[in-house]
């Protein structure tokens, strides 16, 4: 057997390919959009890819299932209880898949969603062992998937709190302690509140150190995973919708269109998006009005669809050469409005200096000094909710970075104000973005929360 585990950092997401090396048939799990590496893998060993599967309709990124379908012929799998758009194969509770000697069985695990299984990987089709186990959202290292994400288009995460207990102890935890577990994200992922930076484990592990799994009840399961949850960016209902959906496929080599700072000016009038995409530190030294700055060394993607309408025009700022790199990475969470990229930024910023801005980052001494001035300084704390329980500065406004957008009439544009986060990139993204909505005089902290408290704690 071929196992390869796929890990994207910008979304903590997880995929994999798994191949009868007798046969050279293989299937792809949950794979991202921009597929090429599957099918340079696939071509290097010589594989062919007959199977597509999906653990869920997935809210956090939109799949690759209609790219690789159309690149290999491979037929897309669900799970039987699922209903979507396009042409798919739904499998049965307990179906076998056979490969050769490698055998798949599917096991229903509704939960985080209700149509969510999971794959049970044998070796050989008689072990008494399986190898592992693909768990989707249902079973993470660490924790559980949570199941409040289909809230708001029918389902309560009681319901699906109940029916994700169910699905643990009665599909996943009757597997033998050795059966390895491989999720589909890890640790930064909103899809639950407790991942791990391990990208596998154990079942027999899971079951000893899984805080969810060790809940005495079915009670004190729901409490524990219902509770404390992160908000959700506020692109998961529009992708976990949009991966039912038959839709167009990505050209992950096209690069978007170039275009000149007159037609960027007049696309911005129309009401497009400006998205600069360089480092917090390289955005304050200079940029261009407008521009939001979401910085592509970070979780650009899911930041940008956290603060930005799904139904909008973009239109990229970067280093030249990452163009396409900005393009493919929104196109990740199903954000195509790309209209094209501000051709030669750094020659247009010096041409057009009247429309260059800086942006101010204060010191943790710097602002400290700049509170004890200003009596209608507006504080704003851009973190988690759990974030801010381990502590805050006194007076701040506690806005999670993704809400803003939605929240900005508790602000008043009036008056100066300061922004944090933990380090620094979410409040770039944050100020940038209460600069394009009217706000005058803003600034965030330089470090985040932790270096003011540093300063304090040595004070």
């Amino acid at each position: 057997m071929k196992f390869i585990q796929y890990y994207l950092d910008c979304l903590s997401h997880a995929s994999y390919l798994i191949a009868d090396e007798s046969t050279g048939r293989a299937v792809v799990v949950d794979p991202q959009r921009d597929v090429a590496e599957y099918l340079a893998d696939a071509k290097e060993f010589g594989y062919t890819i007959e199977l597509v599967i999906e653990t869920h309709f997935h809210a956090d990124f939109l799949s690759g299932h209609l790219e690789l379908a159309k690149a290999t012929g491979a037929k897309i799998v669900y799970s039987s209880v699922a209903e979507t758009e396009f042409e798919s194969m739904g499998v049965a509770d307990g179906e076998r898949y056979s490969l050769g000697e490698v055998t798949l069985e599917f096991r229903h695990t509704p939960g985080h969603t209700p149509e969510s299984l999971s794959i049970v990987v044998y070796e050989h089709p008689g072990d008494e062992v399986p190898y592992g186990v693909l768990t989707g959202d249902a079973l993470f290292i660490g924790d559980v998937g949570r199941p409040d994400l289909l809230a708001s288009i029918g389902f309560t995460r009681e319901e699906l709190a109940d029916k994700l207990y169910d699905s643990l102890h009665n599909k996943l935890m009757t597997l033998p302690d050795a059966t390895r577990v491989y999720p589909a994200h890890g640790a930064g992922s909103a899809c639950g509140k407790n991942l791990s930076t391990d990208l596998w484990s154990t079942m027999g592990e899971q079951k000893a150190t899984n805080y969810a799994l060790r809940a005495p009840d079915k009670a004190t399961f729901m409490d524990l995973v219902t509770e404390g949850q992160p908000p959700a960016p506020g692109y998961f209902v529009y992708d976990a919708i949009l991966n039912r959906k038959d839709r167009e496929l990505l050209d992950e080599t096209k690069k978007p269109t170039p275009m000149s700072y007159e037609q960027v000016q007049k696309a911005i009038e129309e009401g497009a998006v400006l998205v600069d995409g360089r480092t917090p530190e390289e955005f304050a030294l200079g940029h261009l009005r407008h521009a939001v700055n979401i910085g592509l060394e970070g979780r650009y993607a899911e930041f940008a669809g956290s603060i930005l309408p799904s139904d909008v025009d973009i239109v990229l700022f970067t280093e030249p050469g990452q163009e396409l790199e900005g393009k493919n990475r929104l196109a990740r969470i199903g954000f195509d409005r790309v209209i094209g990229y501000l051709d030669r930024p750094f020659e247009v910023m010096f041409a057009h200096r009247g429309d260059v801005q800086i942006a101010s980052r204060l010191t943790a001494k710097a602002f400290d000094e700049r509170a004890s001035e200003l009596a209608d300084l507006q504080v704003v704390d851009v973190r988690n909710p759990s974030e801010v329980a381990a502590g805050t500065i006194a007076n701040a406004s506690a806005i999670p970075v993704g809400q803003l957008p939605s929240r900005l009439n508790e602000l008043d544009p009036a008056k100066p104000t300061v922004v944090y986060c933990a380090g620094g990139y979410r409040s770039s993204v944050a100020a940038s973005l209460l600069r394009q909505n009217g706000f005058a005089d803003v600034s965030d902290i330089l470090g985040g929360y932790g270096a003011w408290d540093d300063t304090h704690q040595n004070a």
